[in-house]
């Protein structure tokens, strides 16, 4: 099929399914179906074959491609003109796209030195739920034509919109990288190094803590990685670019048993919540994973004394993944209902639904 038919046919099927009030799953790669809440459709609207390049100019450092076009061609395609994904996204199977990546807006170690994936979104085309095909933003790096609709995206789990095309802006990818670490057992000792790190002017690209070692990634020229390196100390990493590719998706040991894993985000100076469990801290402390048997009531409100906020990524009860506040769900729920009225896409996965 052309551009034009893929998108008629997908706009068929949700006009389809408005009108019968039927729900939709929206699925592409799947790598991602664990996150969220249960989703009660059970029709499947599948994205994976909505899928290829539309634009890509290197000069421009802007790439346009199809919502169902697997992350891994894209990256590939990218580093054979030595650019990237500075957000740096886990795939979490070898079948992720772009359009559930963006949907569920998560970001890499990289994050909080380059941006995260909300950052680099230009524009998108998508299908709401009235089966209209709308576009916001475009390929421009300077988007000042009103709100950034298209930002609402990330992260909204497929619930606004169904993505038909996703603009990006991209970065050239460093000249050099090195990892060093530091030998530390006390996590509140490595959260004042990583908060100095920060606070100084380093290449840095990605600092995380296992409860071992401080690891510490620099990026950039290479003369600056080099003199950066000498003045920073600590132990050259041979395996650091192995390490950074596990902590993204996941296959460290630290991920690999069954215990609900809980994601926080706080400030990365603040000492970690007050539950028993183990924690690798990464984003240089601003994102703090938890392992833990205890409640999520337990979790929510010691997440909440330090100004955090918890979320079960993996495991757990779905009903208590998250929890907002009144007048955030609120909003939520009004937004959703403006894009999607009849309830169509994903249903359940976010509990204001």
């Amino acid at each position: 099929m052309n551009d034009g038919d893929l998108t008629a046919d997908i706009q068929g099927r949700i006009q389809q399914a408005a009108a019968s009030a039927t729900p939709l799953r929206i699925v592409g790669g799947n790598s991602k179906a664990f996150y969220g809440e249960d989703c009660s459709a059970t029709a499947v609207l599948d994205m994976a074959g909505h899928s290829g390049f539309i634009d890509y100019e290197p000069s421009e450092l802007v790439i346009t491609a199809r919502a169902g076009t697997r992350l891994r061609d894209i990256e590939t395609l990218l580093d054979s003109h030595g650019q990237m994904l500075a957000f740096e996204p886990p795939y979490f199977g070898e079948q992720a796209t772009l359009g559930g990546t963006m949907a569920c807006g998560f970001s890499g170690p990289r994050r909080p030195f380059a941006g995260a994936g909300r950052d680099f979104m230009l524009g998108c085309k998508i299908v709401n739920g009235y089966g209209e095909v709308l576009s916001f933003g475009g390929q421009v790096m300077k988007n000042v034509a009103g709100f950034d609709v298209s930002r609402l995206m990330i992260g909204a789990l497929g619930t606004l919109g169904v993505l038909l095309e996703i603009s990006l802006r991209v970065l050239p990818k460093p000249e050099s990288e090195a990892t060093l670490i530091y030998a530390m057992a006390d996590e509140q000792q490595a959260i004042k190094r990583m908060n100095r790190f920060s606070g100084q002017p380093w290449p840095l690209s990605a600092l995380a803590y296992d409860g071992q070692l401080l690891s510490l990634r620099l990026s950039g020229a290479e003369s600056a990685v080099q003199a950066a390196a000498r003045q920073l100390g600590g132990d050259f990493d041979e395996l650091g670019e192995d390490f950074w590719l596990a902590l993204r998706e996941q296959n460290l040991a630290f991920f690999e048993d069954d215990d609900t894993l809980w994601r926080i985000s706080m400030a990365p100076s603040a000492a970690s919540p007050a539950v028993f469990g183990t924690r690798l801290l990464d984003w240089g402390g601003a994102l703090r994973w938890l392992k833990t048997d205890q409640p999520a009531k337990v979790v929510h409100e010691a997440c909440e004394a330090v100004g955090g906020y918890a979320e079960a990524f993996r495991g757990g009860e779905k009903h208590d993944r998250i929890r907002l506040k009144p007048e955030i769900a609120a909003l939520q729920s009004r937004i959703r209902a403006a894009f999607d009225p009849h309830g169509l896409f994903n249903p359940g996965f976010c509990r204001d639904r």
